[in-house]
């Protein structure tokens, strides 16, 4: 009789367990989904709010890069003497402040593209250094016509670093 009573009980209860595991995998799945979506809908309204932050970046680091285009720069930059290291320490000065202004929006872009851009602020002020010491040259307007005549049919380092700005923006979207 007693073994009749356990047996009884276990078919009782064997489809109970068998409710409760289906029931603790089915909540178990249904909360990580849960979770999942939460997670993907917070990325989703970050994602909303930082895109407007990136592109803005990209736009001033594109105007930063136009302004120290070296045949723009000595266009919109004239020398007030005809001393060539006035003028090259202008030059140089003007790059530096223009960089200093854009510093903070590093933060928003690729770490490969802000190296992109500095190298181009290095190579800009390098180019304007050594032309400056050039045997050829010793005085501002000539330091002017020496770059506009170097720069003339050559694709400048902030050229190359706005192709690689704009495939940055391009893969945003």
């Amino acid at each position: 009789m007693e073994i009749e009573q356990v047996l009884s009980y276990v078919a009782f209860l064997l489809p109970a367990i068998v409710v409760g595991i289906v029931a603790y995998y089915f909540f178990k799945g249904h909360t990580s989904n849960e979770e999942g979506r939460r997670r993907y809908l917070i990325q989703k309204e970050a994602q909303n709010k930082v895109i407007p932050l990136r592109l803005q970046a990209y736009e001033r680091l594109t105007l930063f890069l136009e302004r120290i285009d070296p045949n723009k720069l000595l266009i919109r930059v004239k020398p007030y003497s005809d001393e060539l290291e006035k003028y090259e320490e202008l030059l140089i000065k003007n790059i530096d402040q223009e960089f200093e202004h854009n510093l903070t929006q590093q933060i928003y872009i690729t770490p490969e593209c802000w190296s992109l851009i500095n190298a181009a602020k290095n190579a800009t002020m390098q180019v304007i250094r050594q032309s400056a010491m050039s045997e050829k040259v010793d005085s501002a307007d000539k330091l002017r016509e020496f770059l506009l005549n170097h720069f003339m049919g050559e694709i400048t380092p902030s050229k190359k670093a706005l192709a690689y700005v704009k495939k940055e923006v391009k893969e945003l979207f």
